[in-house]
């Protein structure tokens, strides 16, 4: 299942996770290995969760993309219903991996769909940061680098510590994987 042992959380971690609108992922609790890391990982992904002016769908659109583009499962399947209670609209999930050429998706979603592949493969350049930049704010700027960072990271993290869902409560999905 895990490279890494399961570790059970305590009340206060569980706490903490629940208050921030999550639920005891197998991530956190192979996280919970190093138990001041994973608080800071709940508290950055809820900030990007809950304290960011670009729409909670087009973020959930961008992670979704960041989980085909890193081949990570288990990311897509955490963040799939949660992009649909955002509102992404279910032809636009279906149709994600052919955004280029799909009509479905608008000159913002565009834009940053782009900016997430490049800032993914760790190589934006001028005219993709420049044609991102025209549409969006300095800070939602940031917010779309550190949405596409971070789920970069969780992609890679899952990978290397062989995190599964095998065994994971049913629920809402918890806020490090988002």
């Amino acid at each position: 299942m895990s490279r890494y042992p399961l570790v059970e959380l305590d009340s206060t971690v569980l706490h903490h996770i629940a208050e921030r609108g999550g639920r005891p992922l197998n991530l956190y609790r192979v996280l919970g290995n190093q138990p001041a890391l994973l608080h800071a990982w709940i508290d950055f992904a809820a900030a990007l969760r809950y304290q960011c002016a670009t729409s909670r769908a087009l973020r959930e659109l961008l992670i979704l993309r960041t989980a085909q583009v890193c081949h990570s499962s288990y990311q897509w399947e955490q963040h799939l219903s949660l992009a649909q209670r955002a509102g992404v609209p279910e032809n636009q999930i279906s149709e994600l991996e052919s955004w280029r050429t799909s009509s479905l998706f608008d000159p913002r979603e565009r834009a940053a769909l782009a900016f997430t592949e490049a800032v993914a493969a760790c190589s934006v350049d001028a005219a993709t940061h420049t044609a991102t930049a025209s549409l969006f704010t300095p800070a939602e700027m940031i917010e779309l680098v550190l949405t596409a960072s971070f789920y970069s990271m969780v992609s890679r993290v899952l990978e290397a510590t062989a995190v599964t869902a095998e065994g994971e409560a049913g629920g809402a999905p918890g806020i490090g994987s988002r």
